[in-house]
């Protein structure tokens, strides 16, 4: 096995399926399935998730709420996903935790790192919602920092596509893809792998970075055990 602690970064987006917005309950399902596959073998698994199937803080700004009110708006949306992917998982035996960085007592622990870290240690499988608690950060910087506390070997970026390419696949037939590519190169080429505070933290904190294609079924287990799955950001 070659990642005992990972974390595991999800879109909110990803969990709409096909619908225009909200939660796929089949989509759901597929993810569940496939986490409790590494799951199974041994792997720590920690979680964090986007909200933007149900609310985006950048998106409210423009329509006119308040950036902060926004940003806090999308928090409560990933607790709402986080509650919904915990569901899914212990409905197949699986024990979670769902820790917030906002206090919801009533639903979640509020996050605490040992207490997170004695969770992964006991096989639970933990997921974190609300972001950092900060308003102008995002989720990939809140996945970026909980990897880093927790001492996760890679974090694992979820995407629809099967890793970092040259330019974009969906758009350009020509784009070639990375197999593995150096800090440095993504920020030189201006790729883009995640927003610039959660890869330059990811960076200084020689924490790889992993993209792969969520969708497909297998791959999170194959990366689990070594194989040659998406593209890995390291340290050149």
């Amino acid at each position: 096995m070659k990642y005992n602690r990972i974390l595991l970064k999800l879109s909110g987006e990803a969990l709409m399926g096909d619908k225009q917005y909200g939660i796929d309950p089949a989509r759901l399902s597929e993810y569940a399935d496939e986490i409790k596959k590494i799951h199974d073998i041994g792997v720590e698994i920690a979680i964090v998730i986007g909200g933007g199937n149900i609310f985006r803080g950048v998106a409210g700004a423009s329509n006119g709420i308040d950036r902060v009110q926004g940003d806090y708006m999308g928090m409560l949306a990933t607790v709402i996903n986080g509650m919904a992917l915990q569901g899914a998982l212990e409905s197949r035996g699986m024990l979670t935790r769902l820790q917030t960085a906002l206090k919801i007592e009533a639903i979640a622990e509020p996050y605490i790192k040992r207490r997170a870290v004695r969770h992964l240690e006991k096989g639970r499988i933990v997921i974190f919602g609300a972001g950092t608690g900060n308003p102008y950060f995002t989720t990939d910087t809140a996945a970026v920092l909980r990897g880093i506390e927790i001492n996760a070997d890679v974090i694992l970026k979820g995407t629809r596509v099967d890793g970092i390419y040259t330019a974009d696949p969906e758009k350009d037939p020509l784009a070639t893809k990375f197999d593995f590519i150096s800090f440095e190169e993504v920020l030189k080429k201006g790729l883009n792998v995640m927003d610039t505070t959660a890869f330059t933290l990811s960076q200084e904190n020689k924490l790889p970075i992993l993209v792969f294609d969520m969708n497909k079924k297998g791959n999170l287990e194959k990366i689990c055990n070594g194989e040659n799955v998406g593209t890995v950001v390291n340290i050149g």
